[in-house]
């Protein structure tokens, strides 16, 4: 008999934050399942369930991905989520609130870290022409019914112009 044992289903692993975990969970478990039942990142939201309103978005493989509707044992690549992202978005996070970008904040988590891969992105969104049309369609797949967008767009475009300018000339 394998591993897994009778009845149990078989490991899945991960890596998250940089970590390699496993965990068990029936095939269809979601990815936010896995993190906030099984591994305690509660950073990550659960909202529609249906992939629609981008509370729960993480980065797979550097990659905005909605975690309510990825099961986890398809992924392949490194996971990312708001606890490992924090240190990153502080200024974004500084901006949100300069801004008034937090509302009721339940967005706010899986807006943060869509922001984190776009800053990641930033010349290339830089070089694209209208960089605040380019945020806002890119963040169109983040829902936040308090704020209507303007402030979390402008929050980002700010510390992606702000970032291009602290770095040196050959960094870029």
């Amino acid at each position: 008999m394998s591993g897994a044992g009778a009845g149990q289903p078989p490991p899945i692993r991960l890596t998250v934050n940089g970590a390699p975990v496993e965990v068990r969970a029936p095939g269809s478990t979601t990815l936010a399942t896995v993190l906030r039942e099984q591994l305690d990142l509660r950073a990550t939201k659960i909202a529609c369930e249906r992939g629609e309103c981008g509370a729960c978005t993480v980065l797979v493989g550097g990659r905005p991905t909605m975690a309510c509707v990825t099961p986890a044992a398809l992924v392949r690549e490194p996971v990312e989520t708001l606890e490992a992202v924090a240190d990153e978005v502080t200024d974004l996070r500084a901006e949100f609130a300069d801004r008034g970008a937090f509302q009721c904040g339940f967005c706010t988590p899986g807006q943060l870290v869509h922001g984190a891969a776009l800053t990641r992105r930033a010349d290339e969104l830089r070089e694209s022409g209208d960089l605040q049309e380019r945020v806002r369609t890119e963040l169109s797949g983040n829902i936040c019914r308090c704020t209507g967008y303007q402030a979390i767009t402008q929050a980002v475009c700010a510390v992606i112009a702000r970032r291009a300018t602290r770095m040196p000339e050959g960094a870029r």
